[in-house]
């Protein structure tokens, strides 16, 4: 499978979502409520963190969908450019609880965790770097 770039001129900047976050912080918050020989107090901290970290990411990052380029910025500052002419396969996982999004480009692969809204991130997508079957 390959992609193909799709040509559009406009920039889309995708809203954040705070579900993946909110999910990790809760779930941390059931596992304190487990009797400690259930559950493991560090376990809950350490997902409670993730789900802090991700909040956060989710407030200060932009995926930009640019006409040559998935940009990924935090204000003005481009933190990493990913030309779609690069872009080989991508995949949301799951469908019904979209969490990850993992995309190969020539030399590397990426997961980047949906952080974004993950309807406008799938159309992005599919606007953007169709796959096709070749």
């Amino acid at each position: 499978m390959t992609v193909t770039p799709s040509p559009t001129t406009e920039t889309t900047v995708l809203a954040p979502s705070y579900r993946l976050p909110i999910a990790l912080i809760a779930i941390a918050l059931l596992l304190t409520a487990l009797p400690i020989e259930l559950g493991q107090p560090w376990l809950s901290g350490a997902i409670a963190l993730l789900g802090v970290f991700l909040m956060f990411q989710a407030a200060t990052l932009r995926l930009q969908f640019t006409p040559t380029a998935l940009d990924i910025t935090r204000g003005d500052t481009l933190i990493r450019r990913f030309p779609y002419a690069d872009w080989q396969n991508w995949r949301i996982f799951w469908n019904g609880i979209p969490i990850l999004l993992y995309f190969k480009e020539v030399k590397s692969i990426h997961f980047l965790p949906i952080l974004f809204d993950p309807k406008m991130l799938k159309q992005c997508l599919e606007q953007h770097c169709p796959i096709s079957n070749t």
